[in-house]
C-alpha cells in the first residue's frame, strides 16, 4: 500500500537530510507504528506519505514515495485527501468549523459524499468515539483530548485507506485511549485500512502494532517486528526494560505477556518495596489552600465546590478523565481563569504553564523571550540560567516555533520559574515528549520540589505519574473522588496503575527502580 524507495529528505540550510536512503513498505491493513526519540523525523516521514512533504513543508524529496500506486512526486497533497487521512500533533490547528458535528462532516463536504451518506458515516463516528453527547458543542469549548477524538473522527468520516497519526492519544486519558486504539485496531482488521502512528507513549500502542518503523536519528529508518525493533531500541516502555531486566525470552509487548512470567519474580520480590518510589521533599508547609471552588462554562460546571490544599516540597499529579475538569481548575488556582464561586488563598506567587506552552511564547526569538521574562521582575540573565539548567544549547537566535517540544517547555518553565513562584502548575506537560525528555522532565520537577516549591502536573502519563508524584488527586465530574499518597492511589485503580504494578500485582510495585534495589 505504501512503498518507499531509497528516500531522502533535506530542508532547506540543514547540514544533513532528516531521512536518508530509506526503502521499505507498508502492506495494506496493517498498524505501523512510528517510534524515535524527539526532534529525529518522525512527523517528517509521515509528512511524506500524502505529500506534505515537501509540497508543504518546503526542503528537497529524493527517491520516491507512492499510496496505492500514486506517486506523491505526481500528485499535490489534496488529491491524496480521499486516500490518505491525516491527524497532525495539535488537532486545533486543523479545526475549521465550530462544532463538534460540523467538524465531522466538513471534510465528507468537500469530497462531495451524498448527504445520506455524509449522515450516516457523523453518526457511526460519534458512537465509534465516544463523542455523541458532544455532538452540538462548540470546539472551543472541548478538553483537549475531546479535541483530539474530534479531530480524529474527522479524519476517518472520509472512510480513508490510508490513515496517519501523529500522536493520537498524546491528551487522551488511559480509558479514552484505549477506546481510540481499539476503535483504530477494528478498521485495520475489519476494513483493511491501513493506520501508520506515531507515539511516543509506546505502552499504550505496543500491543497493537504489526510493524514498527525506529526512526534513529541519523537518517536511517529501521523496519521490522515490534519484537525485534524494541530488543534492542533504547525507545521502550518499562514494560520491554522489566523484561530485559528479568531476562524474559521473548520479551513481553502486553501486560498480560509479562504477567505470564512474572509468577517467579513476584516470588523473589518482598510484599513491600524496599525503597520508596521516589524520594519525596514535602515539609507539610501550606502554599495554597482553596475552599469551595466552582468553575461553569455556560450551563456545564468544570469544577463542583472542590477544596484543596497544597504543600510546599510536595509534587502532586492531578488526573482523571477527559473533561474532569482538570484544566480548569488548574487556571482557577492561578487566578487567570474563570471562578464562578470559591477562594483561593496562596502564600507565594503561582505559576502556570498551560495545555499548549506555545500560547505563552510571541515573541520572534529566544533571547527576546527571555529578556522579557527577566524584565518582568528578575536580574538580567536569570532566565538564561534557568533555561541552560533545563535544556542547554538552545541558542538566543532560535525561533520558540522551531523548537522541539520538549524544548518549548523548557522554554515556558524558564520564563515561569523567573519570577520564582511558589506553586507551579502543568497542565499535561508530557505531550510531545519521548522517555528521555520527560525522565529530564521529572529531574527539574524534583528540584523544583527540592526548593521547596509546590509543584501540580495535571496528566495522563501514569508511567511519568508513578515517577514523580509524591500525591495524586483524582477528579471526576468536577469533584475529588480519591486524594492520596501515590502508591496508594495508583496502586487501587486499574485505569491509573501504571505496567510495572500491573505486573507485578497485588504486590504494591511502581517503578522499575524498586526492582533494581531488590535483584541489584
Amino acid at each position: 500500500m505504501i512503498e518507499f524507495a531509497d528516500v531522502s529528505v533535506t530542508y532547506e540550510e540543514a547540514s544533513q537530510p532528516v531521512l536518508r536512503d530509506v526503502s521499505l513498505s507498508i502492506p495494506e491493513g496493517e498498524l505501523c507504528l512510528v517510534i524515535g526519540p524527539t526532534g529525529t523525523g518522525k512527523s517528517t516521514l509521515l509528512g511524506t506519505i500524502n505529500g506534505l512533504v515537501p509540497h508543504f513543508t518546503g526542503g528537497t524529496l529524493a527517491g520516491r514515495v507512492s499510496v496505492d500506486g500514486q506517486s506523491t512526486a505526481d500528485h499535490p497533497p489534496r488529491e491524496f485527501a480521499g486516500l490518505v487521512g491525516v491527524v497532525g500533533q495539535d488537532p486545533v490547528a486543523g479545526f475549521v468549523t465550530d462544532t463538534v458535528e460540523e467538524e465531522l462532516a466538513y471534510g465528507m463536504e468537500q469530497l462531495a459524499i451524498a448527504p445520506s451518506v455524509m449522515r450516516t458515516r457523523v453518526e457511526e463516528t460519534l458512537d465509534l468515539l465516544g463523542l455523541a453527547d458532544l455532538r452540538h458543542r462548540g470546539l472551543h469549548e472541548l478538553s483537549g483530548g475531546q479535541q483530539q477524538r474530534v479531530a480524529i473522527g474527522a479524519a476517518l468520516t472520509a472512510h480513508p485507506r490510508v490513515l496517519v497519526l501523529d500522536e493520537p492519544t498524546s491528551a487522551l486519558d488511559p480509558t479514552g485511549a484505549e477506546d481510540v486504539l481499539a476503535a483504530i485496531t477494528r478498521l485495520v482488521h475489519d476494513l483493511g485500512v491501513t493506520v501508520v502512528l506515531a507515539e511516543h507513549r509506546l505502552e499504550r500502542v505496543i500491543p497493537y502494532a504489526d510493524r514498527v518503523l525506529y526512526v534513529a536519528g541519523d537518517g536511517t529508518v529501521e523496519s521490522g517486528t515490534p519484537a525485534r525493533i524494541l530488543a534492542l531500541s533504547r525507545v521502550a516502555p518499562p514494560l520491554v526494560h522489566l523484561g530485559r531486566l528479568a531476562g524474559w525470552e521473548p520479551l513481553p509487548l502486553s501486560v498480560r505477556d509479562a504477567r505470564r512470567h512474572a509468577g517467579s519474580l513476584r516470588e523473589t520480590l518482598p510484599p513491600q518495596p524496599p525503597v520508596p518510589h521516589r524520594r519525596s521533599h514535602a515539609t507539610g508547609v501550606t502554599a495554597l489552600t482553596a475552599q469551595g471552588i466552582v468553575v461553569r462554562h455556560g450551563a456545564v460546571y468544570a469544577v463542583r465546590g472542590v477544596d484543596v490544599s497544597l504543600y510546599a516540597g510536595q509534587v502532586t499529579a492531578l488526573m482523571g478523565r477527559n473533561g474532569s475538569g482538570k484544566s480548569s481548575l488548574l487556571w482557577a488556582l492561578h487566578g487567570a481563569g474563570p471562578r464562578s464561586a470559591g477562594k483561593v488563598d496562596a502564600a507565594e506567587k503561582v505559576g502556570l504553564v498551560p495545555q499548549t506552552a506555545t500560547d505563552l511564547l510571541y515573541l520572534d526569538t529566544v533571547g527576546a523571550e527571555l529578556s522579557q521574562a527577566d524584565r518582568d521582575g528578575a536580574a538580567t540573565g536569570t532566565a538564561r540560567s534557568i533555561l541552560d539548567s533545563l535544556a542547554a544549547g538552545i541558542p538566543d537566535s532560535a525561533h520558540p516555533r522551531d523548537l522541539s517540544a520538549g524544548q518549548q517547555l523548557a522554554l515556558v518553565l524558564a520564563i515561569q520559574l523567573t519570577v520564582t513562584p511558589g506553586v507551579v502548575l502543568l497542565d499535561e506537560p508530557t505531550r510531545g515528549l519521548d522517555y528521555d525528555a520527560k525522565a529530564a522532565l521529572a529531574r527539574t520537577l524534583d528540584q523544583l520540589a527540592s526548593q521547596g516549591r509546590s509543584v501540580v502536573v495535571a496528566t495522563h502519563d501514569v508511567e511519568f505519574a508513578a515517577t514523580v508524584a509524591d500525591r495524586v488527586v483524582v477528579l471526576a465530574e468536577g469533584e475529588i473522588v480519591a486524594d492520596g499518597p501515590a502508591p496508594e492511589v495508583l496502586t487501587a485503580s486499574p485505569s491509573f496503575a501504571p505496567q510495572i504494578t500491573k505486573v507485578l500485582a497485588p504486590l504494591p510495585y511502581l517503578t522499575l527502580g524498586q526492582i533494581q534495589a531488590v535483584t541489584g
